[in-house]
């Protein structure tokens, strides 16, 4: 049993029969979704069910992973710290689902819809089932997407292409942060703004110097387009729910 705790394990393979499934298991659980939102709407109880759940496992995840790295002897600032975009998604996401804070349910929509999904298309993930880590990331990052959707599905919140412009800037704030003053005091990789992901992923086409962030600042702006479109598919399937 503790074999899946430790460090150490079979390689995770990309788009292995483990890789696929979890896929599966996320567009699956989406359409699922889709089905019972009516009944998620106005039924207050499954509505919590699911709120609650979306919670549990973001919370969940991110204490078992921190414990994990702690007990393993392996935790560090450097590389462990929640600063990600999907950590930050799945902080934000988890208070939003506490509070219906309105702005954290756009915040969480815009970086942890698509963000979440190319992570899980495209893992950075060390080892395959049944290890933890493999669990641990594919769990959260379903969750942080799923969450991200259940937030804008469920809420009255409208948002506009002034919406994608704010969250916009504070992502480009967020990274200034992380890119001049957080990486390099810790030496760190946190939004990926150091070098590209270990594993192969879109950002390797972007080219490197001073173009790597230009052109990251373009797929960040195309992504939160998509979502605003991606919001606009779900605000009209409500519409024909009433």
């Amino acid at each position: 049993m503790w074999n899946w705790l430790s460090l150490g394990g079979k390689p995770f393979i990309t788009f292995g029969t483990s890789h696929i499934i979890m896929l599966l298991i996320y567009f699956i659980g989406i359409v699922i979704f889709i089905l019972f939102l009516k009944k998620i709407l106005t039924d207050t109880s499954l509505y919590n069910i699911v709120r609650w759940s979306l919670f549990g496992l973001l919370i969940l995840s991110e204490v078992s992973y921190q414990t994990w790295t702690a007990v393993n002897g392996i935790w560090s600032l450097r590389e462990h710290t929640p600063l990600h975009l999907c950590g930050i998604a799945g902080i934000t996401g988890a208070i939003a689902l506490v509070t219906h804070n309105r702005k954290l349910i756009q915040v969480t929509f815009f970086i942890g819809l698509i963000p979440a999904l190319l992570a899980l298309i495209t893992p950075e993930l060390p080892y395959d089932v049944p290890h933890y880590r493999f669990w641990k990331f594919f769990i959260h990052h379903t969750a942080i997407s799923w969450t991200s959707i259940f937030l804008v599905a469920t809420s009255s919140l409208k948002i506009h292409i002034k919406s994608l412009l704010e969250t916009f800037g504070y992502l480009l704030l967020y990274a200034i942060i992380i890119g001049f003053i957080i990486n390099p005091f810790l030496d760190s990789n946190y939004l990926y703004l150091s070098h590209t992901p270990t594993a192969t992923t879109p950002l390797d086409v972007l080219g490197s110097g001073i173009w790597y962030y230009v052109n990251l600042c373009g797929l960040a702006f195309t992504v939160f387009f998509i979502q605003l479109q991606i919001y606009k598919l779900i605000r009209r399937k409500k519409s024909t729910l009433k």
